[in-house]
Formats: structure tokens, C-alpha cells, sequence
């Protein structure tokens, strides 16, 4: 079970040379798992651009596409997040929430986050989106402090921790292909 979190994937692609370098670096000579993670995290959160807050294509879905351009929505940034950690041999799911955007009480996308495995404590979300005003993401195990609360009607949890990104987001991060056109087209579940 644990084996499908570590495996390389069309869009988690750690066995490529750009990921598996950065994986190496950011690991550096650090043999605690618990200091790698964050350290990706940092990474992941501070130093790739969230597509929609800096208005910056092109749209991105590999692993390696958001660490070569460093730039991605929460999807993809968790797409990388997830593969640099398992490069380092760190378990690493993708997860999901359903938020409200807005004011509008209908509209709802998807938000991507991250659950990783760390021996000390077992699963724990992080959320590598990217901070701003009202947003404030941060790694504290055995806590989660993501960047959003469920706070509205018709919010919540997907349930399960994904392997592999589900097929809302990966039809609209192919399907559209600048940052504007992605922002009125963000994948959704029926609640």
C-alpha cells in the first residue's frame, strides 16, 4: 500500500534529472526525515510562485514542469512537493479539499494539498500553496496549519490520500492553457 506514495508517475515525475537534482539538494547532507520534509515544504511554498497570485504562466502540471518554470497552482505545486519527497524515499500523497470561492454560495473548486508519511507521527497534510495575506501555511507535525479553513456550506475534505492527481485536475490544467482561462474553468467535485 505504502508503495504507490513513493512511485514516479506521468505528472510526479521524481526520476527525472531536474527533480531527482533538486531532491538531492534540498536533502543536502540531512539524514532526519522529519528536517527534509520541512525543508522541501519551505521550499515548495516559498520559492514557486502560485500561478494566479503572480499572474504567471504557463500552466503547469509535471513535477518537473513547476521546477523548471516555478510556477504552479496548489495542484501542481503539490505535484512537485509530492515528488521531491519521494525521491528523498518519503512517502507522499496528494489530498484534496472543496472550498467555497468568493462570495458566490455556489461556486466551489478544488484545492490541492499533501499528506506525508513521517515515522514519528504517520500521516500528516501539508499545504504547500504559498502564502499571503490571510493565508499562512505552515509545517508543525503532529499539527496541520493549512492554508485554508472549511468554513462554508457545501466545504469539506475529500476523503482518501491519492496517488496520482484526480482527473478534474489534470483536465484542466491540459485543457487550458493560460493562468486566466484555468482561474474561470478550476476543477470541482459534485458534493
Amino acid at each position: 500500500m505504502m508503495k504507490q506514495f513513493l512511485e514516479s508517475s506521468q505528472y510526479i515525475d521524481w526520476k527525472t534529472p531536474e527533480v531527482q537534482q533538486k531532491a538531492v539538494d534540498l536533502a543536502g547532507e540531512n539524514q532526519e526525515q522529519t528536517e527534509i520534509v520541512k525543508i522541501c515544504f519551505e521550499f515548495v511554498r516559498d520559492e514557486i510562485l502560485h500561478s494566479w497570485d503572480y499572474r504567471m504562466n504557463p500552466v503547469t502540471l509535471r513535477a518537473s514542469e513547476v521546477l523548471i518554470h516555478r510556477t504552479g497552482y496548489c495542484y501542481a505545486k503539490s505535484h512537485l512537493l509530492a515528488a521531491l519527497l519521494r525521491a528523498n524515499g518519503i512517502p507522499a500523497a496528494l489530498c484534496y479539499q472543496r472550498l467555497r470561492l468568493g462570495d458566490d454560495p455556489y461556486y466551489f473548486s478544488l484545492h490541492g494539498l499533501n499528506a506525508v508519511y513521517l515515522n514519528e507521527y504517520g500521516w500528516v497534510r501539508v499545504d504547500a500553496r504559498g502564502n499571503k495575506d490571510g493565508v499562512n501555511a505552515d509545517f508543525d507535525p503532529p499539527g496541520e496549519t493549512l492554508a485554508f479553513d472549511l468554513e462554508h456550506r457545501g466545504e469539506y475534505d475529500v476523503e482518501g490520500r491519492f496517488a496520482k492527481p484526480l482527473d478534474p485536475v489534470v483536465e484542466t490544467l491540459t485543457t487550458h492553457k493560460d493562468v486566466e482561462t484555468v482561474m474561470q474553468n478550476l476543477p470541482d467535485l459534485e458534493s
